[in-house]
């Protein structure tokens, strides 16, 4: 089986969130599989020169871009065992930053029609076009009305995962012939609410649509979660499902990790007290093992449950007996916030400005509970991060976190949970972690229970080449 992966971004080439870790991630796990994965992607400025140094030209061709047609250079790299396709062309990708131009629209529409006119060039039919998120939604639409019916690409199946509904490529119907070139007979496809809406063209012409987690894809059918498309996914219902992301845990390693003061195993859990120590003492933090470290690592905006901290926090530092540190940049309302709560609590509360990759991974590993009360989570990683790392998560049950941690209360589970999105709800799981937290034997089986936990793409892998077998039997 072959597999074409579409992505604006992954790892380790270019990135700005989950999608590059899960196109980093995914095709390694499908190819170990024996699938014969392979990833295309534009070739960005920000994509660094050594590694630029290793690219092979492949080809060049011209892609149509409405009226008019644009050059197209593929450049051939290799990662991880995977096969890389990076797309060259100057006008549209050498700039810096991925994302927020603003002929976003016409940029990767030349990506997604770019990805289809190549495969003849480069002798490679797959049988399944795997596409993600808004930038390469149009991948199946353009299928659907050029190449369909073309022999030599008659037979592909197109799958299109929701990374985040929220992002949806929406425009106004303007663009529709003279940037995206889709003939006004065929406009209906994209038509959504008086704009075009790439997500819901992907919706509408692909043979199946995923979500990263089960429960994700039961959340979107809702209007609370929809942004809009609920309707059409109603509608569309039929090709719906979750799969959930994993993780690299290869990267993810308590027992290898560079960035982590000291090694440690679900069986030999004495380096995990001494990351909390050095944690402790860099974070300015008062020494003491006793003491329950609460972390956050996040993106400081409202969906990410802040909300619900901002109620609560200042109850729980003076009612219990804890330690808060929190990572992160986002919005000027939560990052003054957690400034003022540190300057009323120090050495019991640290707030870190920014996105420290090695300081992230030093808190996953010495903290001992993660808290992540999000308004909505399509699958989220860090929670499976906290995992691996042995640090307990206290999550609301929505997305991804409802799918991945289990409520401990039953003495099976790996976490703890609430279903509300309330700071009472919150306070109640947090409160119930603290009393867990006092009986160290207890705690002890399950940080051990929570670090055996298979978070790997493994699992991921597997359910993604059944839907692939499923959808080439049709």
């Amino acid at each position: 089986m072959k597999v074409l992966y579409c992505t604006s971004e992954a790892q380790p080439f270019a990135a700005t969130g989950g999608l590059a870790d899960v196109a980093g991630s995914l095709p390694q796990a499908l190819r170990q599989r024996l699938i014969g994965c392979r990833v295309v992607m534009p070739l960005y400025e920000d994509i660094p020169q050594k590694m630029r140094d290793n690219m092979k030209f492949v080809t060049s061709l011209s892609v149509p871009v409405a009226w008019r047609r644009q050059y197209c250079g593929v450049f051939e790299a290799r990662a991880g065992g995977v096969i890389y396709y990076l797309i060259d062309n100057q006008y549209y990708f050498k700039r810096k930053g991925l994302y927020g131009h603003y002929d976003d629209a016409e940029r990767f529409a030349f990506l997604s029609r770019a990805a289809l006119e190549m495969l003849p060039y480069l002798d490679f039919k797959p049988d399944i076009i795997h596409c993600n998120d808004w930038q390469t939604a149009l991948v199946p639409v353009y299928y659907s009305i050029f190449y369909a019916n073309n022999d030599w690409y008659r037979g592909i199946k197109t799958v299109f995962t929701i990374h985040n509904i929220q992002y949806q490529g929406k425009y106004g119907p303007e663009l529709v012939e003279n940037v995206l070139g889709i003939p006004k007979s065929d406009y209906p496809i994209l038509e959504y609410d008086d704009c075009v809406n790439m997500v819901k063209g992907a919706i509408e012409t692909a043979n199946q649509i995923t979500t990263v987690s089960p429960t994700y894809a039961k959340e979107i059918l809702d209007p609370w979660y929809s942004h809009g498309l609920d309707g059409i996914l109603r509608q569309r219902a039929w090709k719906l499902c979750g799969i959930l992301n994993g993780i690299d845990t290869v990267s993810y390693d308590p027992e290898t990790d560079k960035d982590i003061y000291a090694h440690y195993t679900a069986d030999d859990l004495s380096g995990k007290a001494e990351n909390k120590r050095a944690l402790q003492e860099r974070l300015g933090l008062e020494q003491n093992p006793d003491v329950p470290l609460v972390s956050m690592v996040t993106r400081m905006v409202s969906h990410k449950g802040l909300d619900l901290v901002k109620e609560d926090l200042d109850r729980l530092m003076q009612e219990t007996n804890i330690q808060f540190a929190i990572l992160g940049s986002g919005d000027w309302e939560y990052e003054k916030f957690f400034r003022q709560m540190q300057g009323h609590y120090p050495g019991r509360m640290c707030a870190c400005h920014g996105f420290v990759p090695e300081l992230s991974r030093k808190i996953y590993a010495g903290s001992d509970i993660f808290l992540m009360p999000s308004k909505s989570e399509p699958c989220g990683l860090s929670q499976m991060i906290a995992l691996r790392y042995g640090t307990i998560p206290i999550v609301r049950e929505t997305g991804g976190l409802k799918d991945s941690i289990q409520d401990s209360g039953d003495g099976e589970g790996n976490g703890f949970t609430f279903h509300d999105y309330s700071s009472v709800d919150m306070d109640n799981a947090v409160r119930r972690a603290l009393q867990g937290y006092q009986d160290q034997e207890g705690w002890k089986i399950l940080v051990q229970r929570a670090m055996r936990c298979n978070m790997s793409w493994g699992k991921s892998a597997n359910e993604y080449i059944r839907l692939y077998r499923d959808l080439l039997k049709e």
